[in-house]
């Protein structure tokens, strides 16, 4: 689904965000990029959704080179990527139903089909009872099971999340991340930025380490205890 072979990403101030990151994220698995603050796990994100681009090496999505993406296709390619954000970037002015429709208004899909989809999108994050309701009215936890309802509402083969547990207590941080598992189980790629070694741990699944830039491991949670003491 994903794959990064000998990845660099350089900006002008010659600072490097990666530096020869490669690894294979295969169709239907689930894995968690991890690091600290500044190691390069938002530009990783960014590459994979072409809001940058490598400065060497390549990034394939899909089975397609991101490299011979034209511009005009970007858009396209981004409805095949569910994108979760942690600070949810939802619309205040409209209701819970509006925002998770708003990926399915854009590309012109009947107001029949975009009202069953929200719906089931809602109902899979629990949050179809408060449809009519405005967003800034529940909390951080439902505001973020919002996002995710948008983030799949178009029933994407890939999930992405950039710290989508990084504003919420150690209780709702778990339910985000069964969310995601349970896309997971119905086949649905899932990639998850976290530093949040201890919640990424318990999920007990692959986790991707990136240290200034450099991946530093690449194993299952049994794989990397010992490298955060465990």
């Amino acid at each position: 689904m994903i794959e990064f072979e000998r990845v660099t990403k350089r900006y002008a101030d010659h600072s490097v965000a990666l530096h020869d990151v490669s690894f294979a994220l295969e169709r239907g698995e689930m894995a968690f990029l991890t690091g600290h603050s500044g190691a390069g796990k938002s530009t990783l994100l960014k590459l994979i959704m072409l809001m940058e681009r490598p400065s060497s090496g390549r990034v394939q999505v899909g089975g397609q080179p991101l490299d011979r993406t034209p511009r005009r296709r970007i858009p396209y390619l981004r409805r095949h990527i569910g994108v979760v954000f942690q600070d949810h970037q939802l619309l205040f002015d409209r209701t819970v139903f509006d925002n998770v429709a708003m990926p399915l208004e854009v590309t012109g899909v009947p107001p029949r089909d975009v009202a069953r989809r929200v719906r089931a999108a809602l109902d899979k994050v629990g949050l179809l009872s408060k449809e009519r309701m405005n967003p800034v009215r529940l909390s951080g936890g439902e505001q973020q099971r919002i996002g995710i309802a948008r983030a799949v509402v178009n029933k994407p083969p890939l999930l992405l999340a950039d710290e989508p547990t990084g504003n919420l207590d150690p209780a709702l941080s778990a339910e985000i991340m069964d969310l995601f598992r349970e896309f997971n189980r119905v086949g649905v790629s899932v990639l998850v930025a976290s530093h949040d070694i201890s919640l990424v741990q318990a999920m007990g699944c692959r986790m991707l380490t990136l240290s200034e830039g450099r991946l530093t491991g690449d194993g299952s949670h049994s794989q990397m205890r010992g490298a955060y003491g465990g």
